[in-house]
């Protein structure tokens, strides 16, 4: 059975409802467990709640969550790594919806790790204790969006200032000559991948790339009018759109796994990267930050996801093509990654890559 949606709204509803039928809230995986995969997934259900007024995201939403915040606002969360705090971003919209001093309390507790986490030289988060001295791109998602957020609901602006700094140490460690930045940077120089000189890693893995671009975006929207970085964001939100487009592929609209080796015969073009990144560009489209022009390779890669999508006997969604999580590492490491359907690193960015057409068409 087969169907095919017709505007964005319709593929993200499509999409949460896949994700729904096949997993309880309390099972959603890794199952009871405060963590980034469910958080990135339901940050996209909260979207097309907010959109269509359907209650059920929203329901599905808040019994995630309740399931892990008791009635005191405690959270039992994996401390020392930046990925326990994404999650913390549902607390805010549960808050304004139900007026309960429990959520706000949880995302003290969430704000509070900031100050337990281990830092380099200049004060950059390591990614996780067990990576020592190693900023990843993926962290300034993970961290930065919530901190910039609390920062504007609750008067901290120095919040502001952290997440910012975070940036500039990361792509100061990352940014190549071409506009892209790779997944990773070891101050020590001790990674088996880190170059000696540099500590930068040897390559850009596509999904780290696109939470990178991201934020760039989200923490930018919770900057208040008239504060001095939201031009400074704007622009290398639009210089990263520039370059995502330089190595978009021309058949399929999609990016590869490893985005600035496509003609490698190995490599393969991976839907989570490719959802991040046309929310990357309809965003910096949206903000100014970008040509207009570049809404079409937008449009070209949300046609290339859509295009993939497969149904189940039952008429759901299958998202294909989704790697699954993984370290820094070589060429060969990203290649022989595992694939994934329906993982919610893909369906997640996927319906996020929804709401941004929706945004611009």
């Amino acid at each position: 059975m087969s169907m095919t949606p017709g505007a964005p709204i319709d593929w993200a509803k499509a999409a949460c409802d896949a994700v729904m039928a096949a997993y309880t809230p309390e099972e959603l995986p890794p199952a009871g467990k405060w963590h980034y995969h469910q958080g990135v997934f339901l940050t996209g259900a909260v979207q097309v709640w907010k959109r269509t007024g359907d209650v059920r995201y929203f329901d599905y939403t808040k019994r995630y969550v309740d399931h892990l915040v008791d009635e005191l606002g405690n959270v039992v969360v994996a401390k020392g790594e930046l990925d326990a705090i994404q999650a913390g971003l549902l607390l805010f919209t549960l808050e304004d919806a139900t007026g309960d001093s429990r959520y706000r309390e949880a995302a003290r507790k969430l704000r509070a790790l900031f100050n337990t986490f281990n830092r380099t030289r200049e004060g950059g988060f390591w990614h996780k204790d067990h990576y020592p001295y190693q900023m990843w791109l993926d962290g300034l998602y993970m961290g930065g969006v919530f901190a910039a957020r609390y920062a504007a609901r609750y008067g901290e602006p120095e919040l502001v200032d952290m997440a910012l700094h975070q940036e500039r140490l990361m792509r100061r460690g990352t940014l190549r000559p071409d506009g892209l930045l790779v997944h990773a940077w070891d101050e020590s120089r001790r990674a088996p991948w880190a170059d000696p000189a540099t500590g930068m890693a040897p390559e850009v893995w596509g999904r780290a790339l696109g939470w990178y671009g991201v934020a760039l975006a989200e923490i930018r929207a919770e900057l208040p009018e008239g504060h001095p970085a939201r031009e400074d964001l704007a622009a290398k939100l639009g210089a990263l759109a520039e370059a995502l487009v330089h190595y978009q592929d021309a058949g399929s609209g999609l990016w590869h796994q490893v985005v600035d080796k496509g003609d490698r015969p190995d490599n393969w073009l991976e839907l989570s990267c490719s959802s991040l990144y046309v929310y990357s560009i309809a965003e910096a489209v949206r903000a100014g930050a970008a040509d207009p022009a570049l809404l079409e390779a937008a449009r070209r890669g949300f046609a290339g996801i859509t295009a993939r999508v497969e149904w189940d006997a039952e008429g759901r969604l299958v998202l294909p093509d989704i790697c699954i999580g993984t370290g820094v590492g070589d060429y060969a490491h990203y290649i022989a990654r595992p694939v994934s359907r329906n993982d919610l690193h893909g369906v997640g960015t996927f319906v996020w890559a929804c709401m941004a057409m929706d945004r611009v068409d």
